[in-house]
This record gives structure tokens, sequence and C-alpha cells, in this order.
């Protein structure tokens, strides 16, 4: 995957369910935002942004946007409460203490070509959230006590348990959880772990909503569509 820099926007190459193979996992979307991102990115975007809905009154800020090759936007994330960081600064206690739910929005895309005409790209689904939020949650959890010459090999070996669990929704590893979306009910896929939780599901105008977070329980939360997208930041 190459990142590139204009409008805060990630470009997508050969990278998740839906939306391509996994991704180098040091590119992954969702990564923690040790600065900030600009709006332009998602004010590209052809479909509504989620995050949560008003009974949480915490900061919100925004990370960045993945687009195809030509430029299309394909999906997003928005944070929420306390900025995660992995920066040498910031002490594993520290880490712990921080409390925060991240939530991804993925446009509804059919079966349709790749850029680039040589191939074909899934359809987009509720595993295409569920894989860009395991593996945003994994950017923002690299073990800070282990040696770094290890670093990647744990973050690669759990990028592809994220990418399996991804794929298989109505597996053991995922239990249901209802949560409103715009005030109606709305089921979810979810799973904890040590790291955090996960979540994913679809919304009702044809979009898919992932989230992941720590230190703030999954089962109070509310998602609804973002008015105004540059009140994030």
């Amino acid at each position: 995957m190459e990142t590139v820099s204009r409008a805060g926007v990630q470009e997508e190459g050969a990278g998740s369910p839906g939306l391509s193979a996994p991704p180098a996992a040091s590119a992954v979307p969702g990564m923690p935002p040790e600065a900030r991102r600009t709006v332009d990115g998602y004010l590209m975007a052809a479909f509504p942004w989620y995050g949560l809905d008003d009974a949480f009154t915490g900061p919100r800020w925004l990370l960045e946007v993945g687009a195809s090759a030509d430029g299309t936007v394909e999906h997003g994330a928005t944070g929420h409460g306390d900025e995660p960081s992995l920066r040498s600064e910031v002490d594993a206690e520290a880490r712990e203490r921080q409390r925060f739910a991240v939530v991804v929005t993925v446009a509804g895309r059919p079966l349709r070509d790749s850029a680039d005409g040589t191939g074909l790209l899934e359809a987009t689904s509720a595993s295409s959230a569920a894989w860009l939020a395991g593996s945003g949650l994994l950017s923002c959890t690299w073990p800070s006590k282990m040696e770094r010459a290890l670093r990647q090999d744990w973050l690669d070996q759990q990028t592809a348990l994220a990418w399996e669990l991804a794929d298989d929704l109505d597996g053991p590893g995922w239990s249901q959880l209802s949560l409103p979306v715009d005030g109606v009910p709305a089921t979810f896929h979810y799973r904890e772990s040590e790291y955090g939780w996960v979540l994913a599901g679809s919304a009702g105008d044809g979009v898919h909503v992932g989230a992941y977070g720590r230190g703030m329980s999954a089962y109070g939360l509310g998602f609804s569509v973002i008015k105004d997208i540059s009140s994030y930041g």
C-alpha cells in the first residue's frame, strides 16, 4: 500500500476484505493520528461519514481517508476521546489509561473492476469494516516492552489474525451486539481482546460501519451520520 500526502488521503494498494489483500502492517488505515489530518479528503467522499452520536460529549478528531488508485474515497475513520499515541515519551501506563473509540466508515461497493483494469475487487461488506477496525486497533497497540526487532513480526502475525477473523464474522470469534444507528437498533458483530474491542456492521444507507476502542465500553455507544465533518479536529 502506498501512502500519499494529498489532502490527508491514503491511497489503497492490495488490502482488505472487499478492498484488497492485507496491506503492510505499518500502513494500515486507522493508524494513530500523531499529526492532525485535514478535512479535505473527507469532503471528497460521495457517502456519509459516521461517528458517535450526541450522547458523546468529549473531543472529536480526524484520522485519514483511504482512496482507490483513481482517487475515489473508499473509507475513513473519525476518533473520539483521547488520541492514542505510540510515541516513546508516552509510557505504557499512560497508554493503558487512554480512553478512545474510533469509528470506521466504508463505502458500499459492488463487485467491480480494479482501477487499472487488471482484475476484480470484491464487494465491500461488514467484513471490510471489521478488517479496517481490527487493523486500526493493532496500529495503536504495539507492545512497548517488546524488543524492536520482534515488534514487526508480532504486528504481522496479529494483522494476519485480524484478517482471518474479519473474513469469518459468523464464526466463534464474534458475538452479536445491538447498538443504535441514527436512533434505530442495528446488529453488530463484536469481539474483545486484551488490546481492546472491535465491532462491525452495516448502516441503512448502504455504508458499512466498524469501530474499535479501549477504555470506553462499546455497550453504551450509539452511532449517527456526521452532519458537519469539519466539526472534527
